[in-house]
């Protein structure tokens, strides 16, 4: 059979070049539809998309041409269990944002992200605070994707990645800077569609050309559970939970819902797509490795599981996963592009700044993108980086959507708690670690990896009774800041308290109140019932 490295030069250019040219055609013909649509629409919008294009946009912004790395590899590790594990865990968050929007679309009607809501919670500094997490998660959220791409391409075709990056970047920017967040999302309905298609396709031909080994099977126990698999469903979850959260690009979406029904019926329908497109995707690991194309005992990097298979199927089939790389990395970094400039001028510029500056200062962060995405060196380390950091500042700060039992908490509070997440991170892994604090910081980025052999990102369970006690940092990162967010608001409390005290004033600061901060954007007629003396609105 033909060679992955093999499909002809001449195909390989006119498949890339035809796939970037039509979709620069189809979002430009979108753009210039929308071409004289207003700032507002062009960043955002709200409340016009029903169930299925909600469903399509989901699915091709779920997804990038990382996965054609990450999830193989997976399947070549803890096997049959943890590519289920892995998709599933990928899909289920999806289902946070019908739970999550409601509830912030009910407390600022206009909100499109995130971040507006914790301004209006928790005020200026806290939301800045999240503001540039979320903006540093899409940067490397698109350093990721480039750099993946660069590596499908090459591993493919042989061809210099760079040239692609390059292409992606010039196209993508074109059309989503003359139509905005819409074009993104129309055209993130064509890319949904064709994912699906082309995933169908290469999985027929996979299950029809590839010879499995059965007696392989066994022999290699990637088809009974592991303790890796197990742990996997925690770390898994919990990680791509808050990362997701910070990505604005869901958010956007989200509330470009027509109603909370359309929104729960598109995430439904995403999440189990998207669960069966990366079960399928992620089994060509364990099936690279029962064909014995692929050997784990050799040392050789599993995200090649997959295009090692590759070598096996004919030249066709390479030619339809170059297209659908195509569609895979447009899909996602179109829709980063989109959610970058949304976020920079909403957060960042007080939509102060025009929209051609704005696109101006996306263009210089894109960059030092190409730059690092080419010589990024894990994919996946990339997003574990992303994982932990959310997993550290999102807790307290979603605990603030509860009026009734945390109403007090400030902005300082949830500040404190996201830097006490990492602390309690390196806390653990430096005694974990016997005392390294060196050791203990690079578990912060989990530098060993997701699988690295001494268990440190789960826990030691092998040693110490204390210690198999002892989560790992997917629960000691939001479980920690969790309990520094009670030792911060504890802590200002009783020093509001004391001063009130002291100097014989009225200790207010237990009332349940929120400050009018954007009442040219928002209003509480839903919630308040009166206005006490200082005029601040009650809640009841």
């Amino acid at each position: 059979m033909a060679d992955a490295s093999e499909l002809p030069k001449v195909a390989s250019h006119l498949i890339l070049w035809l796939s970037y040219a039509f979709f620069l055609a189809v979002g430009l013909l979108i753009a210039w539809k929308y071409r004289n649509q207003s700032k507002t629409e062009f960043l955002h919008s709200n409340r016009t998309q029903k169930a299925i294009p909600l469903a399509l946009n989901f699915v091709a912004s779920a997804m990038g041409s990382g996965i054609l790395f990450s999830y193989p590899e997976l399947g070549t590790i803890a096997g049959v269990q943890g590519v289920i594990t892995y998709a599933a865990c990928s899909a289920i968050p999806l289902l946070a944002f019908p739970f999550l929007a409601p509830l912030i679309r009910k407390k600022l009607p206009d909100g499109f992200i995130l971040t507006m809501w914790v301004q209006e919670r928790f005020g200026l500094i806290a939301s800045l605070y999240i503001s540039l997490l979320s903006i540093a998660t899409m940067f490397l959220y698109m350093v990721a994707e480039l750099s993946s791409l660069g590596q499908v391409v090459t591993s493919l075709t042989g061809l210099s990645g760079l040239s692609v990056i390059i292409v992606e970047v010039v196209v993508t920017s074109i059309y989503t800077a003359i139509g905005g967040f819409r074009v993104s999302f129309i055209t993130d309905n064509f890319q949904g569609a064709m994912i699906a298609a082309l995933i169908i396709i290469c999985a027929c031909a996979v299950g029809t050309k590839v010879r499995i080994n059965p007696d392989a099977i066994p022999a290699s126990g990637l088809a009974q559970p592991t303790l890796l698999g197990y742990q996997l469903i925690l770390m898994l979850l919990v990680g791509i939970m808050f990362s997701n959260l910070f990505l604005s690009g869901y958010w956007m979406r989200a509330f470009a819902s027509k109603s909370d029904k359309d929104l729960w019926l598109g995430c439904s329908l995403a999440a189990v797509v998207v669960f069966v497109i990366l079960l399928l995707v992620g089994s060509t690991g364990f099936i690279a490795v029962w064909s014995g194309v692929f050997d784990p005992a050799s040392g050789e990097y599993g995200g090649l599981a997959f295009f090692m298979l590759l070598k096996t199927l004919p030249n066709w089939v390479i030619g339809f996963i170059l297209i659908m790389v195509v569609v895979l990395s447009c899909a996602v970094f179109d829709s980063l592009q989109s959610a970058m400039v949304s976020t920079l001028s909403n957060d960042v510029f007080r939509n102060k700044l025009p929209l051609l500056g704005i696109r101006a200062v996306v263009w210089a962060l894109i960059v030092p993108i190409v730059i690092i995405a080419i010589r990024a060196p894990s994919i996946l380390q990339i997003f574990l980086i992303t994982n932990v950091f959310a997993s550290a500042a999102l807790p307290s700060v979603l605990l603030g959507l509860s009026d009734k039992y945390f109403w007090f908490l400030r902005g300082p509070d949830v500040i404190i708690a996201g830097f006490g997440g990492m602390f309690s991170v390196w806390i653990w892994g430096t005694a974990y670690y016997g005392g390294d604090v060196l050791k203990g910081a690079e578990l912060m980025i989990l530098k060993n990896g997701m699988y690295a052999g001494d268990w440190a990102a789960f826990g030691n369970l092998p040693t110490i009774i204390l210690l198999t006690l002892l989560p790992g940092v997917f629960i000691v990162a939001p479980l920690g800041s969790l309990i520094f967010l009670a030792l911060a608001a504890g802590t200002r409390l009783a020093i509001i308290h004391a001063y009130c005290k002291a100097t014989g004033k009225m200790f207010t600061a237990l009332d349940k109140c929120i400050e009018p901060r954007f009442s040219d954007r928002h209003t509480y007629e839903d919630e308040i019932t009166q206005v006490d003396e200082t005029g601040r609105y009650k809640i009841v």
